[in-house]
């Protein structure tokens, strides 16, 4: 997908370029800074030094020297004072000067760390969300992969307020579904014996109910259906593919406007066009589903044309079901839960 959330040390990631929170001296210093200066050599300080520093919300490119990475990217966020200082604006300017340097420089994947969420004290829910947009809106006018990478787990990456709420959701639908399960499996062990003697019924029924089957099927067949009806039943064989394009149409999106919103990238998307039989991933399914804002039963709809459908058996469905039922279409926003829920993302 072409924004994705990874836990990783960012010194191994294999990019085109990584970005390094650095101070405004270039010179080394502390946290993911000295990690990327030490992991790619004393070259990098002595090309740093030819820069003359970099003011707060500004970048400047140099090579990787040492690492997997062709190029580092250093710029400087700005230190928290409380959110009143312009402190979200110089640090998604942070972002948007590093991507900008990326592709000047032909760079197709990115790897940022959390900019200015540790020494520097941003709130790293806030940081996050900065990153993300700022991300996103870049994604809309160019083709590049991004990654942020958070090297721990730390504190949460998603308001405790809405970390909270899923909390309970997940953990009232996943004990409901067991529950379930154990009544089921009651019905299934104590009412065999009901089961037998209604068979014998049964039996006895069969020869005149299928009679008034056929008979109901030849009326069916000879009558005109409802408008609505007969829509629904022309689309029974729809497939998946065939949806989301119809789907498109109706939501009055282009292609690229959708698939952009989802997550996914041109390449799938395109394959997803060109195949009408094209079998996609299931959070593939769920990214379009968000992104066209679907409600919770035409999303269901969507899943089983792919052949999926959504369980109470997994916290993944589970927490893809608040956010739809919700109205909650924010793929971002999503991700970044379904991150701090050790969950697989959604997108291409």
């Amino acid at each position: 997908m072409p924004l994705t959330i990874v836990r990783n040390d960012i010194t191994k990631m294999d990019c085109d370029a990584i970005v390094n929170a650095a101070n405004n001296s270039l010179l080394g210093g502390g946290g993911v800074d000295g990690a990327i200066h030490r992991a790619a050599g004393p070259e990098l300080l002595a090309e740093c030094r030819t820069l003359g520093g970099c003011d707060t919300g500004r970048a400047k490119i140099t090579k990787g020297y040492r690492l997997a990475a062709k190029y580092v990217i250093h710029t400087v966020g700005p230190i928290w004072q409380g959110g009143g200082h312009g402190e979200r604006e110089l640090l998604a300017s942070c972002y948007r000067e590093s991507l900008r340097l990326a592709a000047e420089n032909g760079c197709k994947t990115v790897a940022f760390p959390l900019i200015s969420a540790g020494v520097y004290g941003y709130p790293r829910a806030e940081a996050l969300r900065v990153a993300m947009d700022t991300c996103s809106d870049f994604l809309m006018e160019h083709d590049m992969m991004i990654y942020i990478v958070v090297f721990d787990r730390g504190s949460l990456l998603v308001s405790e307020k809405l970390f909270a709420d899923i909390r309970r959701f997940v953990d009232d639908n996943y004990v409901s579904e067991h529950t379930d399960k154990d009544r089921k499996l009651r019905a299934r062990l104590f009412g065999s014996f009901a089961a037998k003697s209604e068979s014998m019924e049964g039996a006895a029924m069969a020869a005149p109910m299928a009679a008034h089957s056929n008979m109901a099927e030849t009326v069916c067949e000879e009558a005109a259906l409802p408008d609505g009806l007969a829509e629904a039943m022309a689309r029974m064989d729809e497939s998946f593919s065939q949806m989301l394009l119809r789907k498109i149409d109706e939501k009055g999106l282009t292609d690229a406007q959708c698939y952009k919103k989802a997550n996914i990238d041109r390449k799938l998307f395109s394959k997803i066009r060109s195949d009408v039989n094209y079998k996609p991933k299931k959070i593939t399914v769920i990214a379009f589903a968000a992104a066209l804002e679907l409600t919770i039963d035409e999303t269901r709809d969507m899943l089983m044309k792919a052949g999926f459908a959504l369980s109470h058996s997994s916290k993944f469905d589970i927490i893809i079901e608040y956010f739809i039922s919700h109205g909650r279409y924010d793929i971002i926003e999503i991700n970044e839960v379904l991150f701090e829920f050790d969950q697989p993302l959604i997108g291409g």
